[in-house]
């Protein structure tokens, strides 16, 4: 079934099931556009042979990134630069969409020291300052900065978009009933607390048509005592349903308890898991008509057959092994291999590295893909980790620096 094409509500049909999900890919420039490198990476990918690429994390508040290196689309952006980009993921006969987010409480302190969130409740990391919690008119100016990023994706030629409300950001934060505290008509009951979301996406319906593709990205459980869990997701799965969107995909976990990031190390008993989410999908999907998408964990080709087969979901989610393959899809569709690279699994468990450490080696080894065409798997993990780290200081530096010179 994985090679089997398949129509999405709004009319676009898909070619295949792999889609490329959000990596956050951080390339942006000083003025938080696309580069050269992002541009050719995203060609790669859509010559890999996937049906769909989604970026990661198209910021609709540049306050609000979660990287120094996140892309922006709201008025300032550079529509040439962008619609190169979507170009780009387009010529090998991918289509594309910009996962639209908005960083909330896990926006870095150096980017903004008092970011804008559903509630005043800080981020239990370093490095996050103290949230302002949300007024009435900031509602209402999010919902329409939401809307006016998915116009301008439209513009710049993307197929669609992504509503990011899973990981700990801000429409996640707003579906938590540990995070979003409120007792006015934004928090409390689930329906409460899924009212900023619904509004968001019954604005971008209307502002970008029938035929444009929207997804949601959607937490199966926060993992956190008192978060959300898999009974108030399959509730607000059904009730965004109804806002004509296209698929949901589904993930877990935020910044506190990175789920999302997990990896199994052939050191672990459990070292041949995969597909973290699919259980939750299961019961998601049940309760659902609209197509389902679980990322997290995907590495052989029987394994996704077996959930397609199995109506556990209806699209394959794979996130690093399009960093160290790009054409794997191809590939897999071909019969040329079974499994997708898992160079993650020689890896020493989680508990025995610096925390984020793998996270950074993939992300060290995209930035490398972007300059060089090409990444190195030499490159030691911790090595990895270090360098990224100094990227991202640097990066932060001069976007700063950027800002402060262009007041």
């Amino acid at each position: 079934m994985i090679e089997a094409p398949i129509d999405l509500p709004c009319g676009v049909t898909l070619k295949n099931r792999i889609v490329k999900s959000g990596l956050s890919e951080a390339l942006g420039d000083l003025k938080n556009n696309p580069t050269n490198e992002l541009v050719s990476i995203f060609k790669r990918w859509s010559d890999g042979g996937a049906s769909l690429l989604i970026t990661g994390n198209i910021i609709v508040d540049r306050w609000h990134l979660e990287h120094a290196g996140n892309f922006v689309l709201d008025s300032s952006t550079d529509i040439k630069k962008t619609s190169d980009l979507c170009d780009a993921a387009k010529s090998g006969g991918s289509l594309v969409l910009a996962q639209l987010s908005h960083a909330g409480r896990q926006t870095p302190e150096l980017i903004n020291s008092e970011p804008l969130s559903i509630s005043n409740l800080k981020l239990d990391l370093q490095g996050f300052g103290q949230p302002r919690m949300a007024l009435e008119k900031d509602f209402l100016d999010l919902i329409k900065k939401f809307s006016d990023s998915a116009r301008i994706a439209k513009q710049c030629g993307f197929d669609g978009v992504e509503i990011h409300a899973a990981h700990g950001y801000l429409l996640s934060s707003s579906l938590s009933p540990k995070i979003n505290n409120r007792s006015d008509k934004w928090g409390g009951s689930f329906e409460n607390r899924a009212r900023f979301l619904q509004l968001i996406l019954q604005k971008v319906r209307a502002t970008v048509g029938k035929s444009f593709i929207i997804a949601v990205k959607l937490n199966s459980s926060d993992f956190q005592k008192g978060g959300l869990e898999i009974s108030d997701s399959v509730k607000i799965a059904q009730l965004i349903e109804k806002e004509n969107i296209d698929f949901i995909e589904v993930s877990g976990g935020n910044f506190e308890v990175p789920k999302a990031y997990q990896y199994i190390s052939l050191k672990e008993s459990t070292k041949n898991r995969e597909a973290y989410f699919l259980e939750y999908a299961k019961s998601i999907k049940a309760a659902v008509s609209i197509p389902i998408m679980v990322t997290g964990g995907f590495r052989t080709k029987s394994v996704m057959e077996d959930a397609l087969m199995s109506s556990s979901t209806d699209l394959i989610g794979i996130g690093r092994p399009f960093i160290i393959d790009p054409y794997f899809p191809k590939k897999l569709l071909s019969g040329d291999i079974s499994e997708l690279p898992t160079i993650e699994r020689q890896f020493p468990p989680l508990q025995d590295i610096p925390n984020g450490a793998v996270l950074n080696w993939f992300c060290d080894q995209l930035a490398l893909q972007g300059k060089t065409g090409k990444g190195d798997l030499n490159i030691p993990l911790l090595d990895g980790h270090k360098r990224y780290l100094k990227q991202s200081d640097e990066m932060t530096r001069n976007l700063l620096d950027h800002r402060n010179n262009n007041k």
